[in-house]
């Protein structure tokens, strides 16, 4: 596809303007990464309601209309409209969070984590990658264009403020809301970079099923050489449970667990070994020297595009310093399941309630409980949007873009899907060594800049 000349021009002149006020909108970072929203923190309401704030203003100062701050029972959502294309036009929904991760351990922090510092190529601070500078990408792109000729497509918004803590109040608010909040596509950057070198777009998520299972034997705890040998021992009991949820090749062994899996096509395969993701780089990553995993997959398919399950916890007995024979009454394990298309979650707690119920001996008893779900989900590749970012991704960093499935969940990419029959593109211009969830979290600012020239090509090829 090719643009005409007034659109050339105008997309000059809006990368050009972008690149100018470069300056400008790190110091507007500066000031998001002040305000410490820290989601999981009660204390911190008043700062998620600045922080809310902080974001409506901003979309004010573009000139949004219908600005609007939602309540929920936690943190505000931050709704807001651009609505100056034809309607013709596609309408964007912009999704991003505001909150941010706690900080600790304070003690490894070079420096303060709400006092934003640059040293080198590098904007130090909690939030500055993940993603409040994601958001100020997008925004910065936004008024490039529109200092320059006007938006060339229409814009939503929907900024949150609990997406570290699991997004508990977001599901209801896109039911609510689906008229409002009908749009063509979704545009979610906070999936990040494999490297710097390297533009991605990940088009498919893993879900998420957490449980804990509780088996639990005597009715207290009991000394183990007068009991030893006549009670059933709980934790012995929940390990040969977890250790025979998976076979010798590496398969989950939970009933049906693999009959809704989407299998992978060749070409998709072929386009997951393009990603510079190999035993090296595991290795580097984990400091493991070999691996273990499903058979007839390489490891990047395993991270990504194969269904898990992990054990996350466990807990049972005495685990002072020092001995103490006791045999516990009650054994704990905390599991999750990362899910990929079809597999439903709650299909899978029904598969794990009837593994526990087939090998459970009669000795203990067991309960299983779930805490959280989440649906996975995948983008066409083809999908007019997803077409212009790669071309967009292409153009800025002069290299074809990666494309790949994360290991990890994004829950509201499902949900708009479900809710809002809407794809959501998937970027981000944060990158591994960012430090996300850690001390030092930082944004590579070079980086940065590239993404908001990216962002603005990406909304003109719309």
């Amino acid at each position: 596809m090719s643009i005409t000349t007034a659109d050339d021009v105008r997309l000059t002149a809006a990368l050009q303007y972008a690149s100018d006020q470069k300056d400008q909108a790190i110091d507007s970072l500066k000031s998001f990464v002040r305000i410490p929203s820290i989601s999981t923190e009660k204390s911190a309401r008043p700062e998620m309601e600045r922080a809310a704030a902080w974001v409506g203003g901003r979309l004010q100062q573009l000139g949004a209309q219908n600005v609007r701050t939602f309540q929920t029972e936690g943190a505000p959502i931050v709704y807001g409209e651009l609505l100056k294309a034809s309607p013709e036009k596609p309408t964007v929904l912009v999704y991003g969070h505001y909150d941010v991760q706690p900080v600790e351990p304070l003690g490894l922090w070079e420096s303060l984590p709400f006092e934003p510092e640059v040293r080198g190529e590098h904007l130090f601070g909690r939030g500055a990658s993940d993603m409040k500078g994601q958001i100020l990408a997008v925004l910065t792109a936004l008024d490039a264009l529109a200092q320059t000729g006007g938006l060339p497509v229409n814009f939503k918004f929907m900024i949150e403020g609990e997406e570290e803590i699991g997004s508990p109040n977001l599901d209801k608010f896109i039911i609510e809301h689906k008229e409002l909040l009908a749009s063509d596509f979704a545009l979610n950057p906070d999936a990040g970079m494999i490297g710097r070198d390297y533009p991605t777009i990940t088009y498919g998520l893993r879900g998420l099923a957490y449980f804990e299972i509780q088996i639990t034997g005597p009715d207290h705890d009991l000394h183990s050489g007068l009991f030893g040998g006549v009670v059933h021992n709980p934790a012995q009991v929940l390990c040969e449970l977890i250790a025979g949820m998976h076979d010798a090749s590496g398969r989950v062994t939970l009933p049906g667990f693999y009959d809704r899996v989407r299998q992978l096509e060749e070409a998709e395969r072929d386009e997951l070994r393009r990603l510079p993701v190999d035993e090296i780089y595991y290795r580097r990553q984990t400091g493991c020297s070999r691996f273990f995993g499903e058979e007839g997959y390489s490891l990047v398919e395993r991270a990504s595009a194969r269904p898990t399950l992990e054990v996350n916890g466990l807990y049972s007995g005495f685990t002072g310093e020092g001995s103490k024979t006791v045999l516990p009454a009650k054994a704990m394990a905390k599991i999750s399941c990362r899910l990929v298309p079809d597999q439903d979650p709650f299909e899978v707690r029904e598969q794990l309630s009837q593994y526990l119920h087939d090998h459970t001996p009669p000795t203990v008893r067991s309960e299983l409980t779930m805490h959280s779900a989440g649906y996975p989900s995948i983008t066409n590749l083809d999908h007019f949007a997803v077409q212009a970012m790669q071309r967009a991704l292409e153009a800025t960093w002069g290299v074809r873009p990666l494309v790949r499935r994360e290991g990890g969940s994004i829950p509201v990419v499902a949900s708009m899907q479900k809710y809002l029959g809407i794809e959501s593109v998937l970027t981000g211009f944060s990158l591994p060594e960012d430090n996300l969830h850690a001390p030092n979290e930082k944004l590579h600012l070079p980086t940065f800049e590239r993404g908001v020239q990216a962002l603005v090509r990406f909304f003109t090829y719309l």
